[in-house]
């Protein structure tokens, strides 16, 4: 089978070569389609002149690149049924907010097809979904929803972050044999970064460090490790930045580490704050390692309203690098309450 040869051919590199993260996804998805003729993707508007954010662009095989009508949760269905019988279709929804009308398939049938059959057929389906905001796209538009997927046993659920991540990632989803939701914010499109050429997978549950310290342990997924990254950068801050990369399955063992070290935990989560990752992220900790912690943990996410319209209000609806940067120094004792930031 092409990816079984796929998998022992190729191994994780490092080059120069800089590529944004449009483009890392695009080329993942063109090299995923050279390599195995049964890999295909749908989408509502997945074949139109801008290429779903440039990523669908200049493919390859556009043949196997399907447009669709405005139906998620039939095409969803039509996507299951595609990867039952052998292919390997790449869903596209254009945003988050309409997997919700999508959820019948994904929560009974789509997560569930391999348990309900005594683990025998393959589920190779890889949904692609956007993540929006800006320009006031408003409540209906700018929604993440990874917490709530992660939820759903049998459903992987990944956030990359950096365009390596994301061509890495993207592959080693296309090459399972079960659902996997990948979650790509629209905002990280345009960042640039080390990508190489070669294909090469990102095995799911590995977290990254994106930056070492020992004052602090401070998780992030998607946007927001990008986020928290600029804030450590810009501030010299010590800490231990983990990007999990994978909601689900989820890198508890690197958190964990991490944590005992430093004795102080926080994370960044650019979703609702309840019954998401952040609160499942402090309660690993709380079980695992209670006698661990200097001081409590914390937490930053969304208010528990749904997204504004107005760019103002939306601007500071997100946690940015300046207030992150703020809450870790007042954890760690540099500045004022931690209280202040709550």
């Amino acid at each position: 089978m092409p990816w079984s040869r796929f998998e022992k051919q190729w191994s994780i590199v490092e080059d120069g070569r800089i590529l944004s993260y449009k483009d890392a996804v695009r080329e993942a998805i063109d090299q995923a389609m050279c390599l195995d003729p049964k890999v295909f993707a749908i989408g509502l508007d997945a074949d139109d002149c801008y290429g779903v954010y440039g990523t669908m662009l200049d493919l390859s095989h556009p043949e196997r690149v399907l447009g669709t009508p405005i139906s998620e949760n039939a095409m969803t269905g039509v996507a299951l049924g595609a990867a039952l019988t052998g292919m390997r279709p790449i869903h596209i929804h254009m945003r988050a907010d309409f997997l919700p009308v999508a959820m019948d398939q994904i929560t009974n049938y789509v997560s569930k097809w391999k348990a309900m059959f005594g683990g025998k057929p393959k589920v190779p389906l890889v949904i692609r979904a956007v993540v929006g905001r800006g320009w006031g796209c408003g409540a209906q538009h700018s929604q993440s929803l990874h917490g709530m997927f992660a939820h759903l046993p049998g459903l992987k659920v990944v956030t990359p972050a950096t365009p390596r991540d994301a061509k890495g990632l993207l592959l080693q989803a296309i090459s399972e044999d079960e659902p996997v939701l990948v979650l790509e914010h629209r905002w990280l499109y345009k960042n640039e970064g080390a990508v190489p050429e070669e294909m090469y997978t990102i095995p799911f549950g590995k977290g990254n460090y994106l930056r070492r310290g020992g004052a602090l342990t401070l998780v992030a997924p998607s946007l927001a490790a990008i986020h928290a990254l600029k804030a450590c950068e810009e501030h010299d801050l010590d800490v231990d930045l983990i990007d999990p990369r994978t909601i689900k399955p989820l890198d508890r063992e690197m958190i964990l580490e991490s944590v005992q070290r430093t004795g102080r935990l926080l994370v960044v989560d650019y979703d609702s704050p309840a019954c998401g990752f952040a609160s499942d992220v402090l309660a690993l900790v709380a079980e695992e390692a209670p006698d661990v912690l200097k001081r409590r943990a914390g937490r930053m996410t969304f208010p528990d309203v749904p997204m504004p319209s107005s760019g103002v209000l939306e601007r500071r609806f997100y946690p940015d690098p300046e207030r992150i940067a703020a809450r870790v120094k007042a954890m760690i004792g540099i500045t004022q309450s931690e209280e202040a930031f709550v």
